[in-house]
């Protein structure tokens, strides 16, 4: 018959399992401490959303002024532009972006030479490790006026005149998609190409076996496999769809005002608006309104996969 224990044996019993587990406890510890200041304790800043920040008696004793932030987001006249832009363009980043990704992870995964895979790898991966200040003017040696490369060899080369892409707006929605995806397809490629590493070469040979072609083994086999990275990465980027690369709309564009139509985005608009405006209370509303609405995606899109595919969603 077994004895019962006493509180006294079970609590000994509780300390002896927790010392066992310190060690971990220990490395858990910066991360939490790094997600606390980082994460939670800026959560209290929301509260200046709702307020008319004065500085003469600091922001928390500042009068509170409701909803007008964000109505400061809707009652303007550019309200519709930036948010169409900001929409579009991630969703084009989003479908492009990751049908690249798997693209460039395939060619890489085909490759045999080791050498020339891990020579690829660094390559394609320099420009997302590159600072946006150095893509923008990688950008401006293409696309000057005066002397850049488009101008100076590609249109003459075809017979076009030149252009001055910096006061065209028209160009950049096409610009624009093309520096992200140049970008960005590096690091997606990476990220595809470490799950198809993973994938048991047995199911290949036995499908080269029964007579199927490259394209039927990347329909049956490959894409099956990278279905759940692709799902977990688009509603990751989901969860952002209502932000922007301030850079790439900022700095790659060189902030030119004539390219507003099509590079406004609510980041950029309300940066702008700071630097007018200097009211901290609207910038923390606009954050706080995409914070909101990337949530409302991230939970819509997340159902929608659940009841498709109940083991390819993230909650």
């Amino acid at each position: 018959m077994e004895r019962v224990k006493t509180k006294p044996q079970k609590r000994k019993l509780t300390l002896r399992r927790m010392k066992r587990y310190v060690p971990f406890y220990l490395m858990i510890l910066p991360g939490l401490i790094y997600l606390v200041i980082n994460n939670y304790m800026p959560m209290a800043g929301l509260a200046l959303a709702f307020k008319k920040v004065n500085y003469s008696v600091g922001l928390f004793e500042s009068p509170w002024c409701g909803f007008d932030n964000f109505k400061y987001l809707f009652s303007t006249n550019d309200a519709f532009i930036f948010f169409r832009n900001t929409i579009l363009y991630n969703i084009a980043f989003i479908v492009l972006g990751n049908a690249m990704g798997v693209f460039v992870a395939i060619c890489l995964d085909a490759i045999h030479n080791k050498f020339f895979k891990r020579f690829s790898q660094v390559i394609i991966l320099i420009p997302y490790l590159l600072s946006t200040v150095i893509i923008s003017y990688i950008v401006y040696a293409f696309l000057s006026g005066n002397n850049g490369f488009m101008n100076m060899t590609i249109l003459p080369m075809l017979g076009l005149d030149p252009i001055n892409w910096y006061n065209e707006a028209g160009y950049w929605p096409v610009i624009i998609v093309l520096v992200y995806l140049w970008m960005t397809f590096g690091y997606n490629s990476i990220l595809y190409y470490s799950t198809l590493i993973g994938i048991d070469k047995s199911y290949y040979e036995a499908a080269s076996v029964d007579g199927a072609g490259v394209w039927a083994q990347i329909r049956h086999i490959t894409l099956p496999a990278l279905r759940p990275t692709i799902i977990t990465l688009v509603l990751l980027a989901v969860g952002r769809i209502c932000y922007s690369d301030f850079g790439l709309f900022y700095q790659v564009t060189m902030n030119s005002g004539l390219l507003y139509s099509t590079t406004q985005t609510i980041d950029t608009y309300v940066y702008r608006g700071l630097l007018e405006l200097n009211d901290i209370g609207r910038s923390t509303a606009a954050g706080f309104l995409q914070s909101i609405l990337g949530f409302i995606c991230v939970f819509t899109a997340n159902t929608v996969v659940s009841r498709i595919d109940k083991d390819s969603s993230l909650f």
